[in-house]
């Protein structure tokens, strides 16, 4: 029997019962799979308990004090820690490349970025929705996290980055459940806009920085400033980065992160209207 792969996988869930047993049946080989759970009342625990995940509760507050208490408080079983959302899937490309980073002795960084492949109705949004690199793999005592929402990684030393992406059913909870979920994220990340343009400069040497990340969180912070962001959008997505070339699946993808950046805006000037007092 091989040697189990010396990574603790790390899984934040509520009510996940449709979508967790489809991301374990990617995880074979992995030493430890903790499931990270915000109180779920349907059978994700029970799921969970079935194939021998360790198993954490905590009532979800935000994004970052979430990943920040899971990174402080969970004894993991090893000194690696991938993290995955129940909608995502590990791939045999990243497991490889991890498990041979996971059993260096002396590893060139202590974080990773990872790519991500996104899929709609079946097809891959190679153009129409940004891989990007999120922050999946990670020695907890070198990370800690800030931003509410799209959570930024604060990190002891410089991150490296993953050759090899996983892959994300960002629509598999359907249509309705995306508004739903969105209209809470659009908050969160009003938050963020506001505290962005009100209390920080536009730091524009970070747009030309090495470091892709910083890269593109400096434009991102530097697009809150635009008119007509939602526009902007999908005119960015679907006609200069292509994504017409996905298909119908593609054109819904563009439209709907217009739509996103819309709901971000009106969240905005309720929250400056209701901050001064104004009716809406």
């Amino acid at each position: 029997m091989p040697e189990p792969i010396p990574i603790s996988i790390l899984i934040l869930v509520k009510n996940e019962e449709e979508h967790l047993p489809k991301l374990l049946k990617t995880l074979d080989g992995f030493g430890e799979i903790v499931v990270f759970d915000s109180l779920s009342t349907d059978r994700t625990l029970e799921i969970a308990e079935a194939v021998g995940c360790k198993i954490v509760q905590r009532a979800f507050d935000d994004w970052a004090s979430h990943q920040n208490w899971a990174v402080e408080h969970i004894e993991f079983k090893y000194p690696w820690v991938f993290y995955l959302d129940a909608d995502e899937r590990m791939t045999p490309e990243v497991r490889d490349e991890i498990a041979t980073i996971a059993q260096l002795e002396h590893p060139p960084h202590r974080a990773y970025f990872c790519r991500r492949k996104n899929y709609l109705m079946g097809r891959w949004l190679k153009r129409s929705m940004s891989a990007g690199y999120v922050m999946r793999f990670f020695q907890p005592p070198h990370i800690r996290f800030t931003r509410k929402m799209s959570v930024q990684p604060v990190l002891k030393e410089p991150a490296g980055y993953l050759k090899h992406a996983f892959v994300h059913y960002h629509f598999s909870r359907g249509f309705q459940q995306w508004f739903e979920k969105h209209n809470w994220y659009a908050a969160l990340e009003a938050d963020e806009w506001i505290k962005a343009v009100d209390e920080n400069d536009a730091t524009w040497k970070d747009v030309f920085s090495f470091d892709g990340n910083r890269r593109v969180q400096a434009l991102k912070h530097l697009s809150y400033r635009l008119p007509f962001r939602p526009a902007i959008k999908f005119a960015y997505m679907y006609l200069w980065r292509l994504g017409f070339l996905d298909g119908k699946p593609g054109f819904h993808a563009c439209m709907l992160m217009a739509v996103y950046e819309y709901m971000v805006g009106l969240q905005v000037r309720e929250k400056r209207r209701r901050g001064q007092g104004l009716d809406m």
